[in-house]
């Protein structure tokens, strides 16, 4: 008999959430950096306080009380909806036959295997998808799956997007300089922020050239050998000039089967690492009848039983937004040579 799990307490949508919140990240270098932090909140849109550049989350309220009102001055506040993301499966009968050794596991073992299973295929999905928003966040500017524009910081809070051109193609460029001058722009526009160091994810065409000009080959040479010594990989982080260089391969296709890179060719984005709360991804509640007014999750999972009881239908849905609160601390490297 093909087991009914809409009425065990094992596989209703608390279960099953929780259950692909635990299962591995297997996706993502922003991801697993922990520098957005997931942060729940009840409602479906962030609301945010814009002062000179830096974004404050405002608390949320109970319906039908007045909104936070914007001071005088610089101060706006702004309302970021929340993007809905979901995504369905199926779990057939025919996907469990023969899946049980004898003897071995009951019929719902099984069921809660291949069903972990196909929950981590799909919680893949959502988080290569999170990686790219998460990303989006960190160039200031965040992409729909279609490249289309979600929300541009930049322009949202009338800021101007800090750009530097190392010119690695040209031999007499001072890389060391250039480096300079992206920390002192970070650090200028921390604004009462701290920070444990720079990083700078790069393409691997920017850092191919980074690592051969001849102002920085004799130190990545010495770097190199130090590397060689522990067995660590030398794209991982590469520290020049009070900046942490390391070559970044994400992509990922799109809908329509195109792959799309993260960060393109020739360029990469600098950013303060060890911050308090420059960084955190906003999670809103699913639009389920069990999630309204509870502090949003990262991922949540619900099955339903399919007509003549031939399986199930499987849905996840996550309800991210990663958000920089100081974007005039993101700086786009390039190199035009």
């Amino acid at each position: 008999m093909f087991p009914n799990l809409v009425n065990d307490p094992a596989f209703n949508v608390a279960s099953l959430s929780a259950a692909i919140n635990i299962l591995p990240n297997n996706y993502g270098r922003v991801i697993k950096s922990g520098l957005f932090p997931i942060k729940g909140i009840i409602t479906r849109a962030v609301v945010v306080e814009e002062y000179a550049g830096v974004l404050t989350i405002l608390p949320t309220k109970p319906l039908g009380s007045p909104g936070t009102t914007g001071k005088t001055g610089k101060r706006k506040v702004r309302t970021f909806n929340v993007p809905h993301i979901p995504h369905d499966d199926v779990l057939l009968a025919a996907d469990i036959a023969g899946k049980r050794a004898f003897g071995s596991q009951t019929e719902l073992e099984s069921m809660n295997t291949v069903l972990l299973d196909r929950l981590q295929a799909m919680k893949n999905k959502h988080m290569i998808t999170l990686e790219h928003l998460s990303m989006g966040a960190l160039k200031g500017i965040i992409l729909d799956a279609d490249a289309s524009i979600l929300y541009n910081l930049y322009t949202e809070f009338e800021i101007s997007q800090k750009e530097v051109d190392f010119l690695l193609g040209t031999a007499g460029t001072e890389v060391a300089n250039k480096c300079r001058e992206v920390v002192r722009h970070i650090e200028a526009n921390l604004q009462g922020e701290v920070m444990s160091s720079i990083r700078a994810l790069v393409s691997q065409e920017f850092y191919d050239k980074l690592i051969v000009h001849v102002k920085v080959e004799k130190a990545y040479a010495n770097y190199a050998a130090a590397q060689d010594r522990i067995g660590g990989d030398l794209r991982k982080g590469f520290t020049f000039g009070g900046l942490t260089f390391e070559e970044y391969v994400g992509s990922a296709p799109d809908g329509a089967g195109n792959t799309r890179r993260f960060i393109a060719a020739s360029e990469g984005h600098a950013y303060p690492e060890g911050t308090n709360d420059t960084f955190a991804t906003h999670c809103a509640p699913a639009d389920f009848v069990e999630a309204v007014n509870t502090i949003g999750q990262h991922l949540y999972a619900k099955a339903a039983l399919m007509k003549f009881d031939r399986g199930y239908e499987l849905h996840t849905q996550s309800n991210p937004l990663p958000l920089c609160h100081r974007p005039a601390v993101l700086v786009k490297v390039k190199t035009s040579t």
